[in-house]
Formats: C-alpha cells, structure tokens, sequence
C-alpha cells in the first residue's frame, strides 16, 4: 500500500500531555500553548477535559481555558468527555467536539475507569445520544491495543470489538492507543489489518507512546498499513497516570519531521511547533522531550 500523500495530527499535549504533570499549570499558560499551536498550524487540538478535578487535578480550569483561547477558522478543539456530566459542561464551555475512551483490555479497564469493557461502553449511550441532538462530534479512544500493563499481550480481534462498537454507536473516528508503548512494527500492521475489518481504514488512528522506542517505527507502519491520522504531544509531553512507567507520546516535532522527510503534507510549521514545545518545556523547567528540538538546539 502507498503512502498517503497528506496525514492529520491530533494534538493532545494540552490534555494528555499535561494531565500527568505534578506541578500546577495555570490557566494563563496553558491558553499560551494552544495558541501557540494554533499558530504553528495544528488542524485540531485536544484542549482539555471535563473530568473531576478529583480524579485529574490537572484538567481543573478547562472551561475557563475554552474561554480564553484564540480560536482560529477551521481548526478544532477538541476535549475529552468520558460521562454526561462532563459532556454537559463541555458544550456549556462551547467545545464542538468530544472523545470519549475504552480499553481493549479488562484488567486496564477496571484499574482506569472502575467498570468493565462493556459496561464502559454503556456509559457513552447517552453521551452519544445528547451529542447528536446538540450536533457535537465524538471521537472514541482505545487504549492498551498492543500490550496490557496488568494482562500483557492484548490481542488484536479484543481490539477491534471495542472499535467496532465505538464506530457503530457514532464515533467517527476511532484511536488505537499503545499505552505502555510496547508494541512494534510488525504487531502494529497486524493491528491496523484485522482491526480495518471492522472499521475502514480512513476511520482509524494511531496513538503511539515511546516507552520502548518504538513510536516513530510505529507510525512508519501504520502508513504503509494506509492510515493517515495520528496523535501527538508537543515535547512528547504526557504519559498513562493508570499504566506504570509509560513515557510520554510521541513528540509532535518528530513526527512532523519524519512525515516531512517523507513528503507527506501536514501544512504545519516546524520551527514554529519547536518553539511552542521549547516554551511549554521552560513553563516546566526542563527540556524539550522532542528529539527534533534537541538536535536543533545543539546545532
């Protein structure tokens, strides 16, 4: 299968990326990332999460971060709505889009989320439901689709049943999360070629985190498996707070470097993605995660 000759990236290092951070975040800073990246020429970017503040201390503020952003023509700004409460205060704070998250494994699901697979996909009946009628999309999230922090090796038709059924009950869109970032070039074509059975390639995506290394190489097969989404954190900001030792996403300057090299079109601007992870970094006193940025930096 041949390239595609244009990929989308999902920008998630305002939500996934920071959610895991110990320090407080303010309000102020994290408008000035997504700013930021609106600037650099992200299509879309997942802003915060309507969650307890509780369960995430981090995502505390995220209305009043919609409040403040600078909102530019044809980009979306996603957020993470995982029950009808916080679907509610979303489409209060004027989000258009919301994702919601499954695991494909049972063991990650009970320690992340309390419930089982299928009862996790209950709850989001009546988000879907209240979705339609307010004309807000949904986006759905798998995660630990190539290895299990508590049941190891996750097989890929367990997967592709959680993805179906997030397809069928209205998520356009669907992302296969490695969440330990365990997984390899061959397991990750395997995944694309049995979950693609059951949801079109054109409606997958990949979340790769870089725990083992893997994620570029893992991006480099889900292309040629034909998929042309991804998500990405700016400075490989982020991590699992339920998934012990997963490292960050992989870096959105990295990713852009490597699809560039490529000749593949993101109509992003690198220096200026580099400079918006180069700022957030300083905001969190210490270095870039992106290994483009390093590089630059040392030159």
């Amino acid at each position: 299968m041949s390239l595609p000759s244009q990929v989308r990236l999902i920008e998630v290092g305002p939500r996934d990326g920071l959610q895991n951070e110990a320090q407080p975040i303010s309000v102020a800073d994290k408008v000035q990332l997504v700013d930021a990246l609106s600037a650099a020429g992200l299509g879309y970017i997942e802003v915060g999460s309507f969650v307890s503040p509780k369960w995430v201390p981090q995502m505390a503020g995220s209305a009043e971060v919609f409040a403040q952003i600078q909102r530019k023509p044809g980009v979306t700004y996603g957020a993470l709505a995982p029950n009808l409460r916080g679907f509610e205060d979303a489409l209060a704070a004027g989000v258009k889009e919301v994702a919601v998250f499954a695991a494909a494994s049972e063991a990650f699901s009970q320690r992340n989320i309390n419930c089982s697979i299928s009862e996790s996909l209950a709850r989001f009946a009546p988000i879907m439901e209240a979705a339609k009628q307010h004309g807000v999309t949904v986006r759905g999230y798998v995660s630990c689709v190539l290895g299990c922090p508590y049941e190891g090796t996750v097989a890929p038709e367990q997967v592709s049943m959680v993805a179906r059924e997030l397809y069928a009950m209205g998520c356009y869109e669907v992302s296969l999360g490695d969440t330990i970032g365990i997984g390899t070039a061959g397991a990750t074509r395997r995944l694309f070629e049995v979950v693609s059975a059951q949801v079109p390639r054109d409606r997958l995506a990949g979340h790769f985190h870089d725990t083992y290394g893997q994620a570029m190489a893992n991006i480099y097969a889900s292309l040629l498996e034909g998929i042309a989404v991804f998500d990405s954190s700016i400075a490989g900001l982020g991590g699992c707070p339920y998934a012990k030792g997963a490292s960050g996403n992989v870096a959105t300057e990295d990713v852009v470097y490597l699809l560039n090299g490529l000749g593949i079109e993101t109509g992003i601007d690198l220096d200026a993605l580099i400079a918006a992870g180069q700022q957030i970094s300083a905001v969190l006193g210490r270095p870039s995660g992106s290994r483009v940025a390093k590089a630059r930096s040392a030159q």
